[in-house]
């Protein structure tokens, strides 16, 4: 149920913890490691972070490492789900290093045996034991939220919606944007959390009020930013800030029912054709560099316990949450998709 997970305690304290793991050490970069990852020269990265973020966050790197290149290709959560399990069911092992939005999706690549074992040691050493698996399979690259948000120069801040239950209002029939479960780990999250704490009945009236429906939850920021919708029904915290940040008159709204919290697990695929260039790439998704970069340039919340929030962001602790269910959530997958398309016919 959710409240059961703790993970949101440890980012509520503004990541100024650190959680000891009474488990192996991790695996530390070493020069060796540097070397062997240079000799096989590429490292393939599936994620479903944002394309400008993800590439951001190679480019910093192959500075940092050169001689190993880094080869994103990005997708929606479930996409990138699909294209792991079709490509490993037909003997294709083309990713190193993997992460989607939809942490239900690490709890059946491990039953499938597709994970290597071993973590860094800082993840070890500082990362909330909640957001690293018990057997050192996977752990949490990142955290979002999904948001309601809005155009301020369309909406007046008086009249912007404060809560899920105002989206139903009929005055915003016809300016909402909204993402889709099928298709974004994010939004899978988000309806489960939802539907769990209002009922389907919810989205059965959500339905009628003439949503732009897209895909990932990267699009309906896309959709604020150029002025084709005024208002997000869901969609990612993240690239909110960086419309923010670049100047685009928009706000977030956190609803005063709860505001779900999305984790992004990252893990290194047991048949990785770059073994070591995965190892090496993934111990840096958890350094404090790449996690800063994350949290400056892409608006993602970090489990760093140096890594600092830009100012005028609205601290975790200062949210009320709806926390993530992910045993739960995998039961309701299949069921979340279709009673989806029963209301929006997507």
């Amino acid at each position: 149920m959710w409240g059961k997970r703790t993970a949101f305690v440890a980012l509520a304290g503004a990541m100024a913890w650190s959680v000891s793991v009474a488990h192996a050490d991790g695996y530390e970069i070493t020069p060796e490691l540097v070397e062997a990852a240079k000799a096989e020269g590429t490292v393939v990265f599936y994620t479903a972070t944002d394309v400008a973020v993800a590439e951001k966050l190679g480019k910093t790197f192959e500075e940092e490492y050169p001689g190993v290149k880094v080869q994103v290709e990005r997708a929606g959560s479930e996409r990138v789900f699909q294209r792991i399990g079709q490509e490993i069911s037909t003997g294709i092992h083309n990713a190193d290093v993997i992460e989607t939005s939809d942490a239900v999706h690490f709890l059946m690549f491990k039953k499938e045996g597709w994970l290597a074992s071993g973590l860094p040691a800082n993840v070890l050493k500082d990362w909330p034991k909640e957001e690293q698996d018990a057997d050192g399979q996977y752990a949490a690259y990142r955290a979002h939220l999904s948001v309601i948000a809005y155009r301020s120069d369309m909406i007046k801040d008086e009249e912007a919606p404060k809560s899920l239950a105002d989206l139903l209002d009929p005055k915003w029939k016809g300016k909402m944007v909204k993402a889709h479960p099928g298709y974004s780990g994010t939004i899978m999250t988000a309806t489960y959390a939802i539907s769990q704490l209002l009922g389907w009945e919810y989205f059965e009236k959500l339905s009628a009020q003439d949503i732009m429906q897209v895909q990932s939850s990267t699009e309906p920021p896309k959709k604020l930013a150029q002025g084709e919708r005024a208002l997000q029904a869901d969609g990612n915290e993240y690239n909110v800030f960086r419309l923010i940040d670049d100047g685009v008159p928009v706000k977030i709204v956190y609803a005063t029912e709860g505001t779900p919290l999305v984790v992004g697990n990252a893990a290194v695929l047991a048949k990785a054709p770059h073994p070591n260039a995965a190892k090496l790439f993934y111990a840096y998704l958890f350094s404090q560099e790449a996690q800063q970069l994350n949290s400056d340039f892409g608006g993602l919340r970090s489990f760093h316990p140096g890594v600092k929030e830009k100012a005028g962001r609205t601290p975790i602790k200062d949210i009320k949450l709806l926390l993530p269910d992910s045993a739960g959530q995998e039961k309701e997958m299949e069921n979340i998709k279709a009673k989806y398309e029963e209301y929006f016919g997507t």
